[in-house]
């Protein structure tokens, strides 16, 4: 089946034109990554197949009207008076509207009591059996608690841009699309998010079109790439790995075959000059080939790529030294007794949940917040430069020029050469007209460029990257990732994008959210499957038998550092005391599913399905906290 059906779309803004003819089709079943580089159009292309912009020209744009759709845009537009729970459930979808009566009616006051109203829960229990949502309504609950969406008395006005994002993707996903158009919905996400999102659309039966940087992401959600090139469609059926083999076949042929014709042109241009007279049809013919060979021979592709070759100022053998950091915000403890010495050369990933304080610390070590109490020293010769995630700072109101001018006239790069302002915005793909284009006329992805090259061109010998593959394109990311490999500074990222951090952080530290901070020896898929293992074990201490479960828990404690005796006789019994709490959960929900109990019995079964959940979650931690030190 047919979901959508794009055909002559075509878009340009005055002299510069992006895309022309383009035809795209969308069937049941695809799973398709859109690849192009910043600012040739990507945004503009899905802005036009979801509506939210229209084609220049005679372009038109159909999507089946019998099926769910919905668009994830890299900035989600909302009505900023509304809660987040009116946000997440405005939909005509009566399954969806079932489900948000019955949590409403679940809602909890603010002393903490069920909402008395018994009438208004029955009545909802009866629209959920009138529309066979029993079985979404756990999806729901999924979607929003993997997606930490659990602030639905919010205004959208008070939410920060990732909450934002985060909101915009839940409401989605609980829409249940037959397709979904989604513009890096990566951004914002915290990695355990990210695995979770990819696991539920790869198995998933919605059809997709999505932008993305993250290769791990688009490999494990689609099936086939679409390249925007040239403001031409480029089609192939296959992962990353493929699209890059098949990408450079491609590029070679054309230049064999543009070679090929560039010579041709040569010999028939001698023929022409000599002015025959196209009286025959055989002259007329070759004149009209001569036209044809004279466009294939000049035809261009754009091969350019960033160029990152930037001087290092000399870093000496003191670089940053933290000594016993503590640091808090009220009661709130987000780094406890942290002591680090950084050496020359270091490469280091930062992983943690969204609020574990990640950003907190990377302030703390550039200076930028004091520490509650401990000690930063920086060293005589350090220089930091900071790729901020939120701390893009750049002038809307000046050229892309002006701001590079602002900071250096000239730059010198890492063998000495000398090169101007202009020059180097050329080497970050910025030509001589983009480079007088005011900045706020820029896509985000070449915003994000610019201020990559306002950080790389101070020289610093300490790199803080936070969140750099943000609306990269993946030409730029490969491009960055090899100047990371040469780099003879100190590198300190943090990002969600899996591949970027595989591929340069040789240690890490793992933020645990309650101020903790381990120094973790190994890359980052050494610590993904130490979690997977913790995962593994954990599902099997829930799934033991009463008589298996003191035995297996004895010998993870052998394998392991040893807890103390009572810490040890506590992790015994938690995976006993988790599978009995799930088992009386799944009967309660059964009973309160039956439709046949009594106003007082749904009330106190309903109160008990939420105390069970919070010793759910709290008992889950502990384990987790045990085990890892176990």
């Amino acid at each position: 089946m047919n979901y959508l059906r794009a055909t002559f779309l075509k878009k340009a803004y005055g002299e510069r034109l992006l895309f022309d003819q383009l035809d795209f089709t969308i069937d049941e079943g695809d799973k398709i990554a859109l690849i192009a580089k910043n600012g040739s159009g990507k945004t503009n292309l899905l802005n036009i197949l979801a509506g939210t912009d229209t084609s220049d020209g005679q372009g038109k744009v159909i999507i089946n009207k019998d099926i769910q759709w919905g668009y994830l845009p890299q900035q989600p537009i909302f009505d900023e008076e509304d809660t987040v729970w009116e946000a997440l459930f405005n939909s005509n979808n009566d399954v969806v509207k079932a489900i948000a009566a019955y949590e409403q009616a679940l809602i909890f006051n603010e002393a903490n009591e069920l909402n008395p109203d018994l009438n208004q829960l029955q009545l909802a229990m009866e629209a959920m059996d009138m529309a066979q949502a029993w079985d979404f309504e756990s999806k729901v609950k999924q979607i929003l608690t993997r997606l930490k969406v659990n602030f639905y008395n919010k205004q959208i006005k008070d939410l920060s841009g990732g909450q934002k994002k985060r909101v915009a993707l839940a409401g989605l996903l609980i829409n249940q699309p037959d397709l979904l158009i989604l513009d890096e919905p990566t951004n914002h996400l915290d990695i355990d998010m990210i695995e979770w999102l990819e696991q539920y659309l790869s198995q998933s039966n919605i059809s997709l079109l999505l932008v993305t940087h993250d290769r791990y992401f688009l490999d494990a959600t689609c099936t086939s790439i679409v390249e925007l090139n040239e403001g031409k469609l480029f089609h192939y059926k296959g992962d990353y790995a493929y699209f890059i083999e098949k990408k450079q076949q491609r590029e070679a042929q054309f230049a064999a075959e543009t070679d090929k014709a560039a010579n041709l042109y040569r010999k028939e241009l001698e023929w022409m000059r000599r002015q025959p007279k196209a009286r025959g049809t055989k002259q007329k013919a070759r004149i009209q080939s001569f036209y044809e060979t004279k466009e294939i021979a000049h035809r261009k592709t754009d091969q350019s790529v960033v160029q990152l070759d930037m001087k290092m100022n000399r870093l000496g053998g003191k670089v940053v030294e933290l000594h016993q950091i503590h640091h808090q915000f009220g009661e709130q403890q987000v780094i406890t007794d942290f002591s680090y010495v950084f050496k020359p050369g270091e490469r280091i990933g930062i992983v943690g949940q969204n609020g574990s304080g990640k950003s907190t610390f990377l302030n703390v070590l550039t200076g930028k917040l004091t520490p509650t109490s401990g000690t930063v020293i920086h060293g005589e010769t350090l220089k930091i430069g900071y790729y901020s995630q939120d701390g893009m700072v750049l002038k809307e109101d000046k050229r892309v020029v002006e701001v590079v001018k602002d900071i250096a006239e000239v730059v010198e790069l890492s063998k000495g050469e000398v090169i101007t302002a202009s020059q180097l915005c050329k080497r970050f793909l910025f030509d001589d007209k983009t480079q007088y284009t005011y900045v706020n006329k820029l896509s985000g992805g070449e915003k994000r460029r610019l201020f990559l090259l306002t950080v790389l061109i101070q020289n610093p010998n300490f790199l803080i990257l936070d969140e750099p593959t943000n609306d990269l394109d993946i030409d730029t990311l490969n491009v960055l990732e090899e100047f990371l490999e040469q780099y003879k500074g100190c590198l300190l990222v943090v990002t969600h994008d899996r591949y970027f951090m595989d591929k340069l952080a040789e240690h890490l530290f793992v933020f645990d959210g309650k101020g903790n901070i381990r120094d973790f020896n190994g890359n980052y898929q050494d610590y993904l499957n130490e979690v997977q293992e913790i995962k593994d074990q954990e599902k099997n201490l829930k799934s033991a038998k009463p008589n298996d479960t003191k035995t297996f828990t004895n010998e993870a404690t052998v394998a392991k550092k040893k807890l103390s005796f009572k810490e040890a006789k506590e992790l015994e019994t938690l995976s006993s005391e988790i599978a009995a709490l799930e088992q009386e959960k799944a009967e309660l929900n059964k009973k309160l599913n039956s439709g046949s109990a009594s106003h007082d019995e749904l009330l106190k079964w309903s109160q008990r399905v939420e105390e069970i959940q919070d010793l759910l979650e709290e008992k889950e931690l502990r384990w987790l906290e045990l085990d890892e030190r176990n």
